[in-house]
């Protein structure tokens, strides 16, 4: 191969900032092939990473085995031993900070090493972090037809709970987002009754939620599914074509916006920023957002190494079938499970879990790593315990500090505390422990072999 720029770096670089990167290529992903290279941030993108590049593009890792990948920073600079390698594969977030020094400087100085942000396309999933929370319904009353106001509903796009505006008055603010051609935007109403309460929608409910094109709208660019909590809209072809949303009961139109019409586009690509400070970054956890997450690698490195474009193709199309295996057992385990209420003894890593399956996660602490613990905090913990018959809490094996120590100091406060004894481990895939190396557990492993377990138990599924 000729000596290009990327080996003289490489060759000058010797060793890195973290000592030799002998520790760093251990782990998940079996040892380096004789393929190309890249580097990825930390472990979950380097396991879903290797997993489409094989034996012919093969991902560094800088964590080390043993250590949390979110929150970690370098002792120095890595920017040179990364310009070495072909595509730098990280999150455009801040959590990330020091990756996006580095690609900002990758960009500026090394163009021939390819950036990408792996949260680029997603941006329609991403959670923020100052979105009120989407109400539950109230099932309760029996919601007479002249209780609703049906002149007024906030729509929500429920791949992230965000509100996109909605209905007031005969006027539509905001509306349903562009949709992916080939691909699908699920949107649910908050419809309330004249007393403030939350109407419940869906098929075994008095009222439905629909949709219909608009009068004269074509035909061909978005085929609407109802579900009756919500509908969907899918991409057929590119244009766009104005809907009506309706509440029926039963057989029974009750309402529609027919006095002015909202608007769906359907596009081929969608004009999205990545994410920024106010989106939760945990996007690798959700095994939708992890096939996505596969299919970008896959369409980078054919862009990059066309000869193999094929390989990666293929890489990426067997790894998306176990991805999906995964993504069927939590909704198994959602289905079956006897409890929605678990106790995390850690920071909120699973909010993107949570949303995908129903589930709700109690932690002490926010999302960053190293936020603080009151004892208010965990007072209210100790409450949601007894309130739910909790006898099993879930830890983060990676915030166990004190090394022999079992479990985080925390579960041993609970344990003292409660009736709780039992804790199992709950991997936010942001690492990986000796073990789970020494047995060669990626992404879609440790999903089987440590979180659906744990979580089995925690929410007696």
């Amino acid at each position: 191969m000729e000596r290009t720029r990327r080996a003289v770096l490489k060759a000058g670089a010797g060793v890195t900032a973290l000592g030799t990167l002998a520790g760093c290529l251990e782990g998940p992903g079996g040892d380096q092939g004789g393929g190309e290279g890249g580097y990825t941030v930390f472990y979950a993108l380097q396991s879903l990473a290797n997993a489409v590049g094989g034996d012919e593009f093969y991902f560094e890792n800088p964590v080390e085995t043993g250590t949390m990948g979110h929150g970690w920073s370098p002792d120095g600079d890595l920017t040179r031993d990364i310009a070495a390698t072909r595509m730098f594969l990280y999150l455009d977030t801040p959590e990330f900070a020091w990756a996006q020094d580095v690609a900002s400087e990758l960009r500026r100085d090394y163009q021939d090493v390819a950036v990408v942000d792996a949260m680029r396309g997603i941006e329609p999933y991403l959670i923020p972090f100052d979105e009120e929370p989407i109400p539950e319904p109230d099932h309760e009353p029996d919601y007479p037809v002249e209780s609703l106001v049906l002149e007024e509903f906030d729509i929500v796009d429920l791949r992230s709970g965000t509100r996109l505006g909605g209905w007031h008055t005969g006027h539509w603010q905001g509306g349903v987002p562009d949709v992916l051609l080939d691909e699908s935007v699920p949107v649910g109403i908050l419809l309330k009754d004249e007393q403030g309460r939350v109407v419940p929608l869906g098929e075994d409910e008095t009222y439905q939620l629909d949709a219909r094109l608009a009068d004269g709208e074509p035909d061909g660019v978005v085929e609407i599914e109802s579900h009756g909590d919500h509908v969907e809209f899918h991409g057929r072809e590119v244009g766009d074509a104005g809907v009506v949303f309706q509440i029926r009961r039963g057989d029974e139109l009750v309402y529609e916006t027919a006095e002015e019409t909202t608007s769906v586009e359907v596009v081929e690509q969608l004009g999205g920023e990545g994410a920024d400070d106010f989106h939760d970054p945990h996007v690798w956890i959700d095994p939708v957002i992890a096939e996505r997450i596969v299919e970008r690698v896959s369409q980078e490195l054919a862009a990059i190494d066309p000869d193999n474009a094929t390989t990666y193709e293929e890489n990426a199309a067997a790894h998306t079938d176990r991805i999906m295996e995964v993504h069927e057992q939590f909704e198994t385990l959602a289905a079956n499970a006897d409890k929605d209420v678990a106790i995390l003894a850690g920071h909120d890593s699973f909010r993107y879990l949570e949303r995908r399956y129903g589930f709700d996660l109690r932690t002490p602490t926010g999302v960053s790593p190293n936020a603080a613990t009151s004892f208010e905090d965990i007072g209210d913990l100790l409450d949601i315990i007894e309130a739910n018959d909790i006898d099993t809490v879930l830890y983060d094996p990676f915030e166990v500090s004190n090394p022999g120590q079992e479990h985080p100091q925390m579960v041993q406060t609970i344990f003292e505390n409660s009736d709780v004894d039992q804790a199992e481990p709950l991997s936010a895939l942001s690492g990986v422990t000796e073990d789970w190396a020494a047995n060669d557990w990626g992404w879609v492993e440790q999903m089987e072999e440590v979180n659906l377990p744990s979580l089995r138990a925690a929410l007696d599924a």
